[in-house]
């Protein structure tokens, strides 16, 4: 089987400060081992704060700002979990209309664990298979969305996932997806 090649394709990350750590960099190392140029997208410039559950992590760079940032530039978008950092980005209208943005032009989206907040209130996932941290749950199918408690789950464009533990497959999943 050859290799998924992400060369040439450019990724967009959304994250704000509590960005859970693993769930940015895990998924961020694997299309960058594929070939893929990488920005990191915030709410402001400067840098961001990771976090590991609820202790603070690593700061991280921030390329560019998302009132900044235009979605056609980009082939495809991840949105990490943590608690706080999708809370800050669906308060956010430049944030919820990025991602729209995605799904308007049908680009694939990796989002996982608290993730999926954001595209709630992108109004996204309406008619939608999808899963989460379980928490999220009874947010996702008021939205109109058909939650299932699964390790990875791919509908159309859009790949979710619940946790850090299932970071593997959900990589291995945004990885060929982004390919296609």
């Amino acid at each position: 089987m050859a290799a998924t090649t992400l060369s040439g394709k450019r990724i967009a990350f959304l994250a704000a400060d509590g960005v859970e750590e693993v769930e940015y960099v895990q998924p961020r190392e694997a299309v960058e081992k594929a070939g893929a140029s990488v920005e990191l997208i915030s709410l402001k410039p400067g840098s961001i704060r990771s976090f590991n559950h609820l202790d603070p992590a690593k700061p991280y760079d921030v390329d560019v700002t998302v009132a900044d940032a235009d979605a056609g530039g980009y082939d495809a978008l991840v949105l990490p979990g943590g608690v706080a950092n999708p809370d800050f980005l669906r308060g956010d209208p430049d944030a919820v209309r990025f991602v729209r943005a995605f799904f308007d032009a049908g680009k694939p989206v990796g989002v996982i664990c608290h993730g999926p907040w954001t595209l709630i209130e992108a109004d996204v996932v309406r008619g939608r298979r999808i899963t989460s941290w379980p928490t999220l749950r009874t947010d996702l199918v008021n939205a109109g969305a058909t939650w299932v408690d699964e390790e990875c789950v791919t509908d159309g464009n859009l790949t979710s996932s619940r946790k850090p533990d299932d970071l593997p497959a959900f990589c291995q999943k945004i990885t060929e997806t982004f390919a296609a």
